[in-house]
């Protein structure tokens, strides 16, 4: 199994990941509102600004403050840890 960090010690499944998206656009400000209310957000940006947002295959969404071309960059690499 393969992990991510995704910034400040926190870690993902990378076999769990469907997608690493901007929070920018509308549609995903939205989608991260209704996920809120819903309670299947995951704040990993420890109080600082949303760069990612991390779609995972059990509904759930991480954000965070790694950009989303440095969280692609780390699950292309081959160096990281496996279990």
């Amino acid at each position: 199994m393969k992990i991510i960090n995704i910034g400040f010690g926190n870690i993902v499944m990378a076999e769990r990941i469907v997608a690493v998206i901007s929070p920018d656009s509308a549609p995903v400000k939205r989608l991260v509102q209704e996920k809120k209310e819903k309670g299947n957000v995951i704040d990993a940006t420890y109080g600082r600004k949303t760069r990612a947002v991390i779609i995972m295959d059990s509904q759930h969404i991480v954000l965070s403050s790694v950009l989303p071309e440095t969280i692609v960059n780390r699950l292309q690499s081959k160096g990281d840890q496996d279990i």
